[in-house]
């Protein structure tokens, strides 16, 4: 085996802490329900964080490649894509919904998550590829967001009681998503033209927009909002931000 996919073996191994924090989140929560106000602080916090990984990891390269062309057309196709799949799934729920004894799934959330997901696995493999030391540093900066989507994940599909194995198998089929992410971005994006790298960062920046904008914070203000409750989501934005930085 080439030296050069030996040491590539071992920097992906890294991707273990924020599969491993994603899964401890949500299991953390089966184990102690956390109430109402609670699980909105754990949203707004979520949302925080996904919006600075836009601003902070996204934007900037989006910026730095400069192609307006290849940004508008990926960003069009992101919001579409989720425009798109919200319909859908609003018809998928309502059809569940028709059928007694099946649990209704947030499938909106879920997808635009398994979305958010793969790219921080894509972004995590393209920072490896880059070089190990900042590979490392972005799995630990990713591993909070992790935390937090793990946390929020398995907040609102407790509120729908959902079984634990069911949940553990939801948070599980997300990190293999997360690890695909990190192969795909390590041994191809790194080789592709910039173009390419643009519009996978554009589409994924719609994405997470929506995310943050249609699903976490609108599940987030069904409870009776409150300054603190806002604080949390500055408080994540903030938190990525400083670590970003430091990346």
């Amino acid at each position: 085996m080439p030296i050069k996919l030996i040491i590539s073996c071992k920097e992906l191994g890294l991707t273990c802490i924020p599969v491993a924090l994603l899964i401890a989140g949500g299991v953390s929560v089966l184990y102690r329900k956390p109430n109402a106000a609670v699980q909105s602080i754990i949203l707004h916090f979520a949302a925080g964080v996904v919006f600075s990984v836009v601003a902070v990891e996204l934007l900037p390269d989006m910026i730095k490649i400069h192609k307006p062309i290849a940004i508008i057309a990926g960003f069009i196709m992101g919001i579409a894509s989720m425009l798109l799949i919200k319909w859908y799934t609003a018809k998928l729920e309502l059809k569940e919904a028709g059928n007694k004894g099946d649990q209704l799934l947030p499938w909106g959330m879920l997808t635009a998550i398994g979305i958010d997901i793969l790219l921080d696995g894509l972004l995590l493999g393209i920072g490896f590829a880059a070089g190990a030391k900042e590979g490392m540093l972005l799995a630990l900066a990713l591993a909070m967001e992790c935390l937090s989507l793990g946390l929020a994940i398995s907040s609102s599909l407790l509120k729908l009681q959902m079984k634990g194995r069911k949940i553990l198998l939801i948070l599980m089929g997300l990190s293999v998503l997360f690890v695909m992410g990190a192969a795909i971005g390590f041994f191809v994006l790194h080789y592709t033209g910039d173009k390419v790298l643009e519009v996978v960062l554009s589409f994924g920046s719609a994405a997470l927009l929506f995310l943050v904008t249609e699903e976490l914070l609108v599940e987030a203000h069904e409870q009776k909002d409150s300054p603190f409750y806002t604080a949390a989501f500055f408080a994540g934005f903030l938190i990525f931000m400083i670590l970003g930085i430091i990346v």
